[in-house]
């Protein structure tokens, strides 16, 4: 299984993003988690297949509707560990 690991940097943290990426991710029927980094910026670890791996990359920069999103950056790899849903974890 494919598996992308991405840091969102911007104004990416208290405005609703991770509830955004979760909800997106749902509906994409992807699985892993998402949650807030020290740095302030936001990691999110999907699996699922390549072509709705990116269509999820492109709603991690467009992000919620308070967020401002800098960058992403998205290294793809090989999921060793797998998910049965996804979490917003804290």
């Amino acid at each position: 299984m494919t598996e992308i690991r991405c840091v969102i940097t911007g104004k990416v943290q208290g405005v609703r993003f991770r509830d955004y990426v979760q909800v997106s991710a749902g509906e994409l029927g992807l699985t892993g988690y998402v949650r807030n980094q020290s740095d302030g910026s936001v990691l999110v670890l999907a699996q699922g297949e390549p072509d709705t791996l990116k269509a999820l990359v492109e709603y991690l920069h467009e992000g919620s509707s308070l967020a401002k999103v800098e960058a992403v950056v998205v290294d793809w790899g090989t999921a060793s560990v797998t998910y049965d849903d996804f979490s917003l974890l804290h």
